[in-house]
């Protein structure tokens, strides 16, 4: 090695020693696993990158110094000529390369190489006959250094890597052996902040499930005179009813441990983990008795075994046998109440549904007025409503919504209230979001067009036959600004109560509703002819197809006497398999067919006699509907009043809707 070489790695060397943070440090402020791994892998390829660089840099210096020992080299003859004449010096011998640097009389003061042979007789000779200073400096070999440092940087990097790997491996492992652990949220206390006060609308439930809350808070009150509590509540209703909020609820209030899961996290791909995580949840459950389990969803798991095409999945029915199994099995579950929400219990198996396992089915229907006023002042606290809102007229307003739906409509009002930069919700707000939530989003208005006269001819017709029959329901209001959804316009009715509750609807009520949806289609015929008639009335005509075929196949409301030819359709999904064929002859399905187009023509004759009677009225209450785009449904009655007696029904609904608005 030449002198340079040995500069080159000492000031190599130094350059480290001054500056060793020449290669940052990973970012060592995580304290996971992965981030460990992650600091091992690259400290390792930072001491790699950088034995790298040390061992090309030298690599590098050694043929720049070939290079120039090159243009400096000697033959062994041209040696010992000049040996022999006298001109070397000095003559210094490297055992390890065999290289000889000579030193020329008189030459270039840059000594010059020479390769020699193992053994050189001649060049002895000659050296000691011309008096030559001959000396061996053997240099110092690194490549067995460099060579280690090389290994051991591959092998650090190797380790490094390995540690990553058994790292992570490590990590997977614990997730798999807790695979076929039970997923179920845990409080020791329950502190769901939900009351029995913050549940309102559903107070028969409440009154079923207070009992659980009290047999949990005084047991002994009830094993006194020999009383079980049920073993399992099965809260049933459609959604948004406030399942979920009621079971938070019985938690709040009760106090005790609470496990809450979803039905479908017990079934996986894998056959055997929804079993095992079953075993597991009911395993903590005991272990924390008394205490509350709530399975939102348990249709996932607890449908008819082998229902549907093909038969049933087999890890979900070994899944719902070892939840039968824990329910109500071999070994007892004292102290520890399950409460299951669904809104599909027709799918359930029935071993599912007997008293042992779910001795209580609690309905959670859709509330009542009373429910709806209850929900919306509860949902009402929170919030900046003026003072001439009236909670209990928009409660008469919004019949057969849910209290998801009520919560929803006060939310959007307080929306519609920033964004029109207002400091209280007023009526405005709340009805624009009933009409969100119920129809669509409010477009931009038409233009003044033949379109736009089109469409208002169609809503007045509705809205004049549902303010002319004596069997409807009064008009809330008539408009043809647009929505989404397709809806170019809309008359809306305030719908009895008490009749949409119970669903206990008369024969004439169906007759006017028939008349009524067919009072667009009819004002189109009558105003603007056949040609003119568009396919606005399409969802109209199915409307009244179904429900003129319900009544004769299924309310007996026709000339086939009282008789029901059909069932509600059962669907495949529902695991009640197919659906069931129909009862009667070919001569009968001809029968029916011809009954159902009587109604449904019957209803188009009425409507379109009316409207060909009160034509003056309807062109008058068009012109205003363009001109406004929205009448109110008071102010509607009021001008058909002035132009036509009204039925005694419909002014009795008008004023009753105006006494329950101003209340």
């Amino acid at each position: 090695m030449s002198q340079a070489t040995n500069r080159h790695r000492i000031s190599m060397k130094n350059s480290l020693s001054r500056n060793p943070s020449n290669v940052s440090p990973p970012n060592r402020s995580g304290n996971n696993s992965a981030n460990k791994g992650l600091g091992f892998w690259w400290r390792g390829l930072a001491v790699g990158l950088l034995c790298s660089s040390v061992w090309c840099s030298g690599g590098a210096a050694i043929a720049q110094n070939n290079a120039e020992e090159d243009s400096n080299k000697l033959s062994y003859t041209e040696l010992l000529e000049e040996v022999e004449s006298g001109q070397v010096s000095k003559i210094e011998f490297d055992p390890a390369t065999g290289m000889a640097k000579v030193t020329i009389k008189g030459g270039q003061e840059e000594a010059q190489s020479v390769k020699l042979f193992d053994q050189n007789p001649e060049l002895i000779e000659k050296i000691r006959a011309n008096d030559v200073d001959f000396d061996v400096k053997p240099t110092q070999d690194n490549s067995a250094t460099w060579g280690l440092i090389a290994n051991l940087s591959l092998l650090f990097i190797l380790f490094a890597i390995i540690i990553m790997i058994l790292r992570r491996s490590a990590a997977s492992s614990g997730q798999a052996l807790n695979f076929g652990k039970s997923k179920a949220r845990f409080q020791m206390e329950a502190k769901t902040g939900i009351m029995f006060d913050d549940v309102a609308g559903i107070n028969e439930a409440k009154e079923d499930l207070q009992e659980v809350v009290t047999f949990l808070k005084e047991t002994e009150r009830f094993t006194a005179i020999g009383a079980r509590i049920p073993k399992g509540v099965l809260l049933i209703g459609p959604p948004g009813t406030g399942k979920t909020l009621l079971a938070k609820a019985v938690a709040g209030e009760a106090g005790v441990p609470f496990f809450s899961i979803s039905g479908s996290e017990f079934v996986e791909m894998f056959v055997g983990v929804g079993a095992s995580r079953v075993r597991d949840l009911f395993k903590k459950a005991k272990e924390n008795a008394p205490c509350l389990i709530f399975i939102d969803e348990i249709d996932a798991v607890g449908r008819q075994r082998g229902a549907g095409i093909g038969g049933g999945n087999d890890e979900r029915e070994q899944t719902l046998n070892q939840l039968l199994t824990e329910m109500d099995g071999f070994e007892g579950n004292t102290g520890i109440i399950i409460i299951a929400a669904t809104n599909r219990p027709d799918v359930l198996d029935m071993a599912l549904l007997r008293p042992g396992r779910f001795d209580r089915q609690v309905g959670v229907d859709l509330p009542g007025y009373v429910g709806r006023l209850g929900i919306l002042e509860v949902h009402a606290r929170n919030k900046k409503v003026a003072s001439d809102v009236s909670l209990d007229a928009i409660a008469r307003k919004t019949p057969g919504l849910s209290g998801a739906d009520l919560a929803n409509i006060l939310n959007e009002a307080a929306i519609l209230t920033a964004r029109r930069r207002k400091e209280e919700i007023t009526i405005r707000e709340i009805d624009d979001a009933i009409d969100r939530i119920t129809i669509g989003m409010t477009l931009n208005p038409l233009l003044d067009s033949k379109k736009k006269r089109l469409i208002a001819y169609h809503e007045v017709g509705h809205a004049l036959l549902m303010t002319l029959l004596e069997h409807s329901d009064p008009l809330n209001k008539v408009t043809i600004i647009p929505r989404s959804g397709g809806v170019g316009g809309f008359a809306q009715q305030v719908f009895d109560e008490e009749m949409v509750d119970s669903g206990f609807y008369s024969r004439a009520w169906l007759l006017d509703r028939i008349t009524i949806t067919l009072g667009g289609r009819a004002a189109e015929k009558e105003v603007f002819g056949d040609a003119e008639v568009t396919i606005g009335a399409s969802n109209d005509l199915q409307v009244v197809s179904n429900l003129a075929r319900e009544m004769v196949t299924r309310y007996g409301m026709s000339d086939l006497g009282p008789v029901a030819f059909e069932r509600p359709d059962n669907e495949v999904f529902l695991g009640g398999g197919l659906p069931s064929r129909n009862e009667y002859s070919e001569e009968m399905a001809t029968k029916i067919d011809k009954a159902v187009r009587a109604i449904a023509e019957h209803g188009y004759a009425q409507a379109r006699e009316l409207i060909r009677k009160n034509r003056t009225l309807m062109d008058h209450l068009v012109d205003l509907l363009i001109e406004r785009e929205t009448i109110d449904g008071d102010e509607f009655r009021k001008i058909v009043a002035d132009y036509t007696e009204l039925p005694q029904r419909q002014i009795d609904l008008s004023k009753q809707v105006m006494a329950n608005q101003a209340g």
